[in-house]
């Protein structure tokens, strides 16, 4: 018998910005149930705890990853509700509706030879407080020795799909034509009945038998195309899709141009009537620029900071939210619409932006909802196999001479500030922004800009990392 930090701290698994990632071949049935079993010791330390929640995405390491989760809770006397493969949004959801916590398998959108554990209180996602007590659990884990299989139940589908249509009449989206990028995602066998019972015509595209990693960051040329070339040929209002664990959206207008994340958001909130937002500084500063929202708080990448926002804003206001640059939309209060409440949401979700700003169709394109936005770009990409320790140093050293670095970089820009709250952010006389951080999900270096149009904020992401790799 060994102790859980002892396998944890050995596995080559850490915290990311959301969950505990790594490679497949180090999630060995015994690390997942020292996991489980750590988060298990955590809850129990505050409260009873006889029932955990369970689900997985569609990765081929998803399902035995799951099955030892649920072997090592039974070494605690813990029993587990298997919910199969959902979206990560949906078994969150559906577990603080019983007041459970739950353990999400999931890689979200890295590739398929890595994979990773999202975990959830009754309250909601966990604190960083959490990951830290998690890993420094000393709690006993046993040999595991065999893998029980796993029933699949219903319920947390059932009611993510009730939460996503009783504030929508059923004829929302009568007369338009929607597609579904399906490919891997965890939501796809859902996604089309949300749609269809608010009067969609739903056209299934893309379903794949393989993994497919999906970054809504940093949307491929690949799936750009397919986006033009699938509204052209089917004659769609708009195109979904989300990333490996659907708590990422992807939504194109009818030109088949891809939305980005925090426009999404952004536009969402708007139709919700949200007064408080919190959101990472990598977000859009078109979303200050719309002065449609009484307080904004800026916050580091990630969730848990996007979470840790909220306490003071629920202090102060009626309705609050927030969401991400990869579109991932929070919701943090009771809202109203249509008649109808909207339960809270306090984790990354992908089907309530979309359909939120689907439901417009009927009034306005897409396209024109946009529009009607301050026109500001961005664009994102990364260099992938960038380790950790190289992303920091090269930060490390820009921060210290920027204005050196910009030349290094080939930036004709004159520097206006600088924001080091995650990575480094540099704003320039014009408007311009350029902003390098370490990927907390991979080993990668992201690349953020900013500008007055999109050509140039892809131009600046391509030329930074460029010259980055050049270097």
């Amino acid at each position: 018998m060994k102790e859980s930090s002892h396998i944890i701290d050995s596995s080559n698994i850490s915290f990311g910005t959301s969950g505990a990632r790594g490679l497949v071949t180090d999630f060995t049935p015994e690390v997942c149930a020292a996991f489980a079993i750590a988060f298990a010791n955590v809850i129990r330390e505050q409260d009873v705890l006889t029932t955990m929640a369970l689900a997985i995405d569609n990765r081929p390491s998803s399902y035995q990853m799951a099955q030892a989760i649920s072997a090592g809770l039974a070494q605690i006397n813990i029993e587990t509700k298997f919910y199969g493969v959902i979206p990560t949004p949906a078994l969150a959801y559906y577990a603080m509706q019983q007041n459970i916590p739950c353990i999400m398998v999931t890689g979200s959108h890295i590739p398929f030879d890595r994979n990773g554990l999202k975990f959830y209180k009754a309250q909601g996602e966990i604190s960083k407080a959490d990951e830290a007590a998690i890993l420094t659990a000393q709690a006993k884990v046993s040999p595991i020795t065999s893998l029980p299989d796993l029933t699949v139940l219903p319920a947390a589908k059932d009611a993510y799909i009730l939460r996503n249509t009783e504030a929508f009449s059923s004829d929302s989206l009568k007369g338009k034509r929607i597609g579904i990028y399906e490919h891997s995602s965890a939501g796809r066998d859902i996604y089309n009945l949300i749609l269809e019972a608010l009067g969609a015509e739903v056209i299934s595209l893309g379903r794949s038998d393989e993994f497919v990693p999906i970054d809504t960051e940093a949307v491929s040329e690949e799936d750009k195309e397919k986006a033009r070339a699938w509204v052209k040929e089917y004659k769609l209002d708009a195109l979904f899709s989300t990333d490996g664990d659907g708590d990422r959206p992807l939504l194109s207008d009818e030109f088949g141009e891809w939305l980005r994340g925090d426009i999404l958001g952004l536009l969402c909130s708007k139709i919700l009537g949200i007064e408080a937002l919190s959101t990472p500084v990598s977000c859009n500063t078109a979303i200050e620029k719309s002065n449609l929202f009484k307080h904004i708080e800026r916050t580091k990448i990630g969730s848990p900071y996007v979470i840790s926002g909220f306490d003071s804003l629920l202090r102060t206001f009626n309705s609050v939210a927030g969401f991400e640059a990869n579109g991932g939309y929070l919701l943090a209060s009771k809202i109203k619409l249509n008649g109808k409440t909207i339960q809270p949401l306090p984790t990354r979700d992908a089907i309530l932006p979309a359909i939120t700003l689907l439901s417009q169709l009927n009034q306005q394109a897409l396209s024109e909802q946009v529009k009607l936005l301050p026109q500001r770009y961005t664009a994102s990409d990364r260099i992938k196999d960038f380790a950790r320790d190289k992303s920091l140093s090269l930060i490390a050293n820009i921060n210290k001479e920027p204005e050196a670095w910009l030349l290094k970089l080939d930036l004709p820009f004159k520097l206006a500030k600088v924001n080091d709250t995650d990575g480094f952010r540099m704003t320039f006389t014009d408007g311009e922004v350029v902003h390098l951080r370490p990927s907390g999900n991979a080993p990668e270096l992201r690349c953020y800009a900013e500008s007055n149009s999109q050509i140039k904020a892809e131009q600046l992401v391509k030329a930074t990392l460029s010259a980055i790799q050049n270097l």
